[in-house]
């Protein structure tokens, strides 16, 4: 292999994880109080009312700063391993301060996103987004029960309401 195209290579690798770097990087949002049990049932509203608009049976979980659940609901008919998803989504977005996608971003571009796996508490899938409230990380949602993509789009809605 030639020196410019050993250049070439290490410049794409650079490029690929200062990306990963980026996907992956905790908000700059300071933690502040828990949210409360009126603004979590508030939040939980919208990611509810999107999964019935479109057919979805889903679980749906709010937790504090610290991963306390503080509110939970879980639509008829929902599988029921949802419901602890729902919850390690949460928890995931509020103590690692950034939505879950960030972390199955980084799994599924291999190589060191890999070692996300080994992370204590983790959940590695969409549709846990941390709740911000006066520039301050209040919470989190996660939404369980269809497809991960479906699940962010819930979790979006309920997040959309708290800022």
């Amino acid at each position: 292999m030639s020196r410019k195209s050993m250049v070439k290579i290490l410049a794409a690798l650079l490029v690929v994880c200062g990306g990963l770097g980026s996907a992956v990087a905790q908000m700059p949002n300071p933690y502040g109080p828990a949210i409360t049990l009126e603004n979590a049932k508030k939040a939980a509203a919208p990611a509810l009312a999107e999964a019935a608009k479109n057919h979805w049976t889903v679980a749906v979980a709010i937790v504090g700063p610290a991963g306390t659940l503080v509110y939970f609901e879980k639509m008829d008919n929902t599988q029921l391993g949802s419901a602890e998803v729902a919850i390690d989504k949460a928890r995931t977005a509020a103590q690692f301060k950034r939505p879950t996608k960030a972390f199955q971003d980084a799994v599924a571009a291999g190589g060191d996103g890999l070692r996300i796996l080994t992370l204590k508490g983790v959940v590695a899938i969409e549709g846990g987004i941390p709740l911000v409230l006066d520039g301050k990380i209040v919470g989190a949602i996660g939404v369980s029960g269809a497809t991960s993509a479906q699940d962010a789009q819930c979790a979006k809605a309920g997040a959309d309401l708290v800022k």
